[in-house]
């Protein structure tokens, strides 16, 4: 935990149980939000898997990175989350995030 604490620059273990606890959370919201988005686009598991996968996780990760950063700012943590998302944005080729 202490490698962790430092490359994230966390000081307390505290403030890092209230990072985990985010990620969990975001991670669970994201997910049980794509069932109804997928169903609202009108795709299903009728349309096959190599449709409705595919459609799903594309749903996903743009909620995901918008639920990290609101419940990061929920929990008292936005500018851990927010340099975390420009960070992560920026190591998938988006160089369009400034730090």
């Amino acid at each position: 935990m202490r490698k962790l604490k430092q490359r994230w620059e966390i000081s307390s273990n505290w403030q890092l149980a209230v990072v985990f606890i985010v990620f969990a959370i975001t991670g669970s919201t994201a997910a049980k939000l794509a069932a109804p988005l997928t169903q609202a686009i009108g795709i299903t598991t009728d349309h096959g898997w190599y449709v409705y996968w595919p459609i799903r996780i594309l749903i996903i990760f743009p909620a995901y990175q918008v639920l990290l950063v609101f419940f990061g700012w929920l929990f008292g943590e936005f500018r851990f989350f927010w340099n975390f998302e420009k960070k992560m944005l920026r190591s998938m080729g988006l160089r369009f995030i400034r730090v």
